[in-house]
């Protein structure tokens, strides 16, 4: 089996890899100023998207830009996902070069879309291919590919389940009374379907996730105490999954709350499927509890006298409703800025974490509120990475999607592993 990684490897963003030059997985972007897509200019048979994040998505409806039409196969969510995603980046660049592909392009996805579900073998570009739940965000898929001779799996962004315990854990209990582990939206994964090469992400190689439970704990006390003292809570969140999920911590420790921003559309279309979250009662409950803005005659403004955690994009303060409300609360010492993902290096939130300074309207302005930040990661850890990895022991590693690929590599090769970290670019002959 020939595999090519055209973006993806060693760094975070773009991922596209292409299977014996004719099956494709994931084509994504990496956000930036100038955004960057993947290298070379792929004509796949089939393309197979994991998950429904702009990384590994945002760039598949240029691939029906020619007269190409090769069919698009991903789970009904992360199809909606792609699809709202690319309508946002239509209506952020549409037109310009930072945009690789138009609204005619984006039509055409819908009518070469095959949506399949978990452990559902199906055939792409004369390969068998099958997903697993992967734990990542509603959707999110392991992705097993056998030509025959060779069984590939992708593990596309996961997250393992957490079996570390807290006394904060009994707290956080599904329907049946059992403790949640991780995530409340996704369940993490158990899938281990056997292979004979692994392609690995490796996002938090090197990090440790602290108990969510306790992360989840320590954030809702947080915002407990700034609302008795009369602040108001802005949370930054990313729209496809971190909102949800903050919902549903909101909803759970009855923390009032509004949505804004990308996440109202992804929370609603999400309740269409609920086959694909842990809990579909416990997200229509947390719908019920939030309220969500329509921004229509200065609601904004007026939201933030409200004693209320305020849920809204963007996650990296780069823009959306978040750079709204900021200017609002940043002066007021009792107010707080809770930023719940990681902040890249360069970004407004990366800034105002670094400097307590934020740029509004053009103008880097200091923020006299509290800055905080909450490790909600959807991605498995060092020793998620690990354990997950101790189901292949025989078989071949490629890392990929992480800054530090080629360390994670060495390491698994001094524990006697057959392990690399390929380049963007090249390509591999593996089985």
């Amino acid at each position: 089996m020939d595999v090519q990684f055209l973006g993806g490897a060693r760094e975070v963003g773009r991922s596209a890899i292409l299977i014996n030059d004719s099956l494709l997985l994931d084509y994504g972007m990496l956000a930036g100023t100038p955004p960057r897509f993947p290298v070379a200019d792929p004509d796949p048979d089939a393309v197979v998207v994991s998950h429904g994040h702009l990384d590994h998505a945002g760039a598949v409806p240029a691939l029906l830009s020619g007269e190409a039409r090769p069919p698009i196969h991903w789970t009904p969510p992360t199809r909606e996902l792609a699809v709202t995603l690319a309508e946002d980046t239509l209506k952020l660049h549409g037109n310009t070069l930072q945009c690789p592909f138009t609204e005619t392009d984006l039509r055409r996805v819908r009518g070469v879309s095959e949506p399949h579900g978990y452990r559902e073998p199906f055939a792409a570009a004369g390969h068998e291919v099958t997903f697993y739940n992967a734990g990542h965000i509603p959707g999110s898929a392991h992705v097993l590919v056998d030509d025959g001779d060779t069984r590939l799996l992708y593990t596309g962004d996961f997250h393992t389940a957490d079996n570390r315990g807290s006394d904060a854990s009994a707290s956080r209990t599904d329907r049946s009374g059992e403790p949640i582990r991780g995530q409340r939206l996704v369940a993490g994964t158990t899938a281990r379907p056997d292979a004979d090469v692994v392609i690995c992400e490796s996002t938090y190689s090197d990090v440790d996730h602290e108990d969510r439970a306790t992360v989840e704990e320590r954030f809702a006390r947080s915002v407990e105490e700034t609302l008795w003292e009369g602040g108001t809570v802005v949370v930054p969140a990313f729209a496809i999954g971190r909102t949800q999920e903050l919902l549903l911590v909101c909803a759970a420790h009855d923390i009032p709350c509004y949505v804004d921003g990308m996440g109202t559309e992804v929370t609603r279309m999400l309740r269409q499927y609920p086959e694909f979250v842990r809990d579909a009662d416990a997200l229509r409950r947390a719908i019920s509890h939030a309220r969500f803005v329509t921004g229509r005659d200065g609601q904004r403004k007026r939201i933030t006298d409200q004693r209320a955690a305020i849920i809204t994009t963007s996650g990296m303060l780069s823009g959306g409703p978040a750079m709204t409300y900021i200017p609002e609360i940043r002066s007021n010492p009792t107010n707080k800025i809770t930023l719940t993902g990681y902040q890249v290096q360069g970004t407004p939130g990366r800034r105002l974490v670094e400097t307590g300074r934020a740029e509004i309207d053009g103008r880097v302005m200091p923020v006299a509120a509290r800055v905080e930040q909450y490790d909600f990661s959807a991605h498995a850890d060092h020793s998620g990475l690990r354990s997950f990895l101790e189901s292949y022991a025989g078989c071949e590693i490629l890392v990929n999607h992480g800054d530090r690929c080629a360390e994670f590599a060495a390491e698994l090769d001094a524990d006697g592993r057959s392990a690399a970290a390929p380049s963007v670019g090249e390509t591999l002959t593996v089985g």
